[in-house]
C-alpha cells in the first residue's frame, strides 16, 4: 500500500458512516486515544468491547512497554497489540485442543540481541543525561526491551516544548530514532516504526481476510503516530492532536470532536452506526 498524504483534517461528525462500509479492522493508540489523562474509563473501555462484538478486528499499536502489551493481549478484547512503536506483536495463538497461548512475533529491523540492545540504549542515555541532567526514565522503563522511554509529562513536570525538540536532536544525533507521544519521547535503535509492526503482523498472521490494509482505520493522538497517518487512506486523530498538527507532515483524513478516550467513543459510535463487517 502506498504511503497517503492528507490535506488538513475533516471533521468525523460530518463524515457518512456508509464512507466505513468496508472497514474490517480498527488500529488504535492507546495514551491520550483510548485513554484520558492516564485513565481507561469505563465508556471508552465499552467502546473497544463493542467494536469487538461487532465483528471489528482490533489492533492496539502503542509506545508502551512488552511487559504492558503482554497483559493487554491477554486480557483485552483485541486480536493482536503492536508495542514499543512497532518493535513486536502480541497475539493469542489457539492451540489444537481449544486452548489459548500467548504468542509473539519480533519485526524484522529490531536489534535481536539483548546484550547489544542494552549498550546502545545506556550509552544514549548516559548522552541524554549529559545535556539534561534532570531528565527521568518513564517509570514503565522496567518493562521495556527495545527502547528507551523519557518521560516529559507523565509522571514528571511538564517539559517545555524547545527542551522536548532538542532531546528528539540529542537522540537522533546519537543515531537513534526518536518519536513524541502525548507523554514521552521514546528513542530506539534498529529499523523498525509503528506501520512496519503492524504489517508484519498483518502479513504472517492476521487471517486472509484481514490482510487487504484498506480494509482497515487507525486512530491515534502524537507525533509517533504519523507513519500511521501517513501509510493509512483511512486515519483519524482524536481533538487532543489539534496541538500537534505542525509537527506532522502528514495529518489523520479526519477528526474526532471529543478528545482522547472520548473522542474514540465518538469514533466508535461513528463505526458501530454503519455496516457491520463480514469476516469469516
Amino acid at each position: 500500500m502506498n504511503s497517503i498524504t492528507h490535506s488538513t483534517p475533516t471533521s468525523l461528525n460530518s463524515t457518512s458512516p456508509e464512507t466505513f462500509a468496508s472497514i474490517r479492522g480498527v488500529c488504535l493508540d492507546i495514551d491520550d486515544t483510548l485513554s484520558t489523562d492516564g485513565k481507561l474509563t469505563a465508556p471508552a473501555y465499552s467502546a473497544l468491547w463493542r467494536l469487538k462484538e461487532a465483528g471489528f478486528a482490533v489492533v492496539p499499536i502503542t509506545g508502551r512497554p512488552a511487559g504492558w502489551c503482554d497483559h493487554f493481549a491477554r486480557f483485552w478484547p483485541v486480536d493482536a497489540v503492536v508495542g514499543e512503536n512497532g518493535a513486536f506483536t502480541f497475539f493469542m495463538k489457539k492451540n489444537p485442543d481449544g486452548t489459548h497461548v500467548r504468542a509473539r512475533l519480533d519485526t524484522p529491523g529490531a536489534i535481536g540481541n539483548p546484550t547489544e540492545r542494552k549498550q546502545k540504549l545506556e550509552e544514549l542515555h548516559r548522552r541524554i543525561l549529559e545535556r539534561f541532567p534532570h531528565a527521568e526514565l518513564a517509570s514503565d522503563q522496567a518493562y521495556r526491551e527495545h527502547d528507551l522511554a523519557i518521560d516529559f509529562c507523565e509522571d514528571v513536570p511538564h517539559w517545555s516544548r524547545t527542551d522536548v525538540d532538542e532531546l528528539v536532536r540529542v537522540c537522533e544525533q546519537a543515531g537513534a530514532h526518536a518519536k513524541v507521544s502525548s507523554i514521552h519521547v521514546n528513542a530506539w535503535f534498529g529499523e523498525f516504526d509503528k506501520t512496519r509492526g503492524f504489517q508484519n503482523w498483518l502479513q504472517n498472521v492476521a487471517p486472509a481476510e484481514l490482510k487487504d490494509e484498506n480494509h482497515w482505520i487507525f486512530i491515534g493522538d502524537s507525533p509517533n503516530d504519523a507513519p500511521m497517518f501517513k501509510h493509512f487512506k483511512n486515519s483519524v486523530g482524536v481533538a487532543n492532536i489539534q496541538q500537534f498538527l505542525d509537527r506532522i507532515s502528514s495529518p489523520p483524513r479526519w477528526i474526532t470532536r471529543q478528545r482522547s478516550g472520548e473522542g474514540f467513543v465518538e469514533f466508535a459510535e461513528k463505526l458501530l452506526s454503519g455496516p457491520r463487517p463480514h469476516i469469516h
